[in-house]
């Protein structure tokens, strides 16, 4: 590195350069450091002081300087300070710190310029389409994809703000932080195929450099894309790796909230409470008739009607009776924040009428065949890939397939029981199947219970703030009425007696309270 001048005081500096980031890598000073961080707080003061006069006992130079001139690399940012140059000892005074003082050279120039130099608007990525050579208008472009198939690609090559080292670091450390899969896709969809890349190498084996330079973006974007080591393949295993984690999230989602529904109704006490209420009501309304009355049970078919069944003024329906009558005699905590919906969640019973059970099947042996087919691909990559491009996309990859087919079998076994915990379910309330159906499908019994919840949850919830109100009320009534039984007789402290006796009217005044 080139000699550097004496290293100042840091009161010298100016006190809006920013903090220092991480230690930087080795400079190379022959290239611009990269642009300098944000500006920090203003100058304290307003502004640099003025210059003070020279110091009193050393001679300034009226020669050259002895140290050679310092040419940083890009603007600096500068140090107000008063250069002192030494040309000789004066007679009147003894030797300085400045005559003996070593000057050390800076071990990392970059960092230094880094830190210190003048700010620069920083520098915008431009896109990939800019990194291919400016053709002008007197040569002639070659191109040797057709009309159609070239602006599809200059699209693509625009809407990239990438270097092609990105995508090829991206594509080889299986990392999608800087290309995101979205755009990994879209690169894969759009790569040469076959017949282009033919071409393309044909034109850059049989051509020479200038004549290179003539072809069009394209045809040069899509023969660098190529020249990652198996692309197609790498890009796949890494798409695959995203596909297969929302497949199995998606399936374990219905599978869970099946099983879920399904187990409450099974468990939750409150639903037998309901129905048994239901069941008492139906018996009462249909007594006396032969065909209806004394039943031990009815289907459950019959709970979205209930609503349309009305009292004699039409004011409210059996929901609403059904509701009001569980609130007020089943439900000690009613009109609290301790009371709980009594029911599975409507929105649960929605989601899981949605299921279908052939179609999860069928989503599982998809997945399966698909990763299967991933594994090739993998053992595709590793088989041609040069050693030092191996790795880490077969530790990571190897990694990937021994969790995904454990949750692959997991998840086959979620679906399984989930099953049997439906059809349980189904059994235990009696529910038969649709005329002209031979099976029960999770639509038909959940559906039934959706429209159900959702009437007894709106009731439910309007006529727990009408027990809330009511409740308050009566709290209100029985603190007027306390008060009013127990009238405080106030007696007054007589100011002129001792400061004993009034401390003992005090005293005895807040025992009578």
């Amino acid at each position: 590195p080139p000699p550097h001048g004496p290293i100042a005081p840091a009161s010298g500096f100016e006190t809006s350069c920013p903090p220092p980031p991480p230690p930087l890598p080795e400079p190379l000073v022959t290239h611009p450091p990269p642009p300098p961080p944000p500006p920090g707080p203003p100058p304290l003061g307003g502004g640099p002081p003025p210059p003070p006069p020279p110091p009193l006992g050393i001679m300034l130079s009226n020669q050259g300087p002895r140290k050679r001139a310092i040419e940083p690399t890009c603007p600096m940012k500068p140090l107000y300070w008063t250069r002192i140059q030494i040309k000789g000892c004066s007679q009147n005074t003894g030797p300085t710190l400045w005559e003996s003082l070593e000057e050390p050279n800076i071990c990392d120039t970059g960092e230094f310029e880094y830190l210190f130099s003048k700010e620069t608007a920083q520098e915008k990525k431009k896109p990939l389409s800019d990194s291919y050579e400016k053709k002008t208008k007197a040569k002639k472009i070659i191109k040797l994809l057709d009309g159609k198939r070239s602006q599809t690609v200059g699209i693509l090559i625009s809407s990239l703000h990438l270097e092609m080292k990105d995508i090829q670091q991206a594509i080889l450390n299986v990392d999608d932080s800087v290309v995101d899969l979205e755009t990994l896709e879209a690169l894969y969809e759009n790569r040469a195929q076959k017949n282009e890349l033919e071409k393309i190498k044909k034109y850059y084996d049989t051509s020479k450099e200038e004549e290179v330079k003539l072809l069009d973006k394209p045809e040069q974007f899509l023969y660098e894309l190529s020249q990652i080591s198996d692309f197609a393949e790498r890009a796949q295993c890494i798409i695959f790796q995203s596909v297969f984690n929302e497949g199995i999230t998606a399936v374990h989602r219905k599978v869970d909230v099946v099983t879920r529904v399904s187990k409450e109704l099974l468990e939750m006490r409150t639903v037998k409470e309901i129905l048994g209420l239901i069941l008492a009501f139906g018996n009462y309304m249909n007594g006396g008739n032969r065909t209806r009355g004394q039943a031990d049970g009815y289907g459950l078919e019959i709970l979205p009607k209930l609503k349309d069944v009305k009292s004699r003024d039409n004011r409210i329906n059996l929901v609403d009776y059904v509701v009001t009558y569980f609130l007020r005699h089943c439900d000690k905590e009613a009109g609290t924040d301790k009371s709980v919906f009594p029911l599975p969640e409507p929105q649960d019973f929605f989601q899981a009428s949605q299921v279908k059970f052939e179609d999860l099947i069928k989503d599982l042996r998809k997945l399966k065949r698909d990763l299967e087919v991933c594994e090739k691909q993998m053992e595709v990559v590793v088989r041609n890939s040069p050693k030092e491009h191996l790795q880490p996309f077969k530790d990571k990859l190897e990694d990937f397939f021994l969790k995904a087919v454990e949750e692959h079998k997991i998840e086959e076994s979620h679906l399984e029981n989930a099953q049997k915990c439906f059809e349980e379910m189904v059994r235990y309330f009696g529910i038969k199947p649709k005329s002209g159906e031979k099976e029960i499908a999770p639509n038909y019994v959940f559906m039934v219970w959706y429209e159900f919840c959702s009437d007894f949850k709106t009731i439910w919830k309007r006529e727990s703030k009408n027990i809330s109100k009511e409740r308050l009320k009566v709290a209100q009534q029985s603190v007027s009425k306390l008060t009013a039984e127990k009238k405080v007789e106030t007696k007054k402290i007589n100011p002129t007696a001792s400061l004993k006796e009034r401390l003992r009217q005090k005293e005895a005044n807040v025992t009578t309270n």
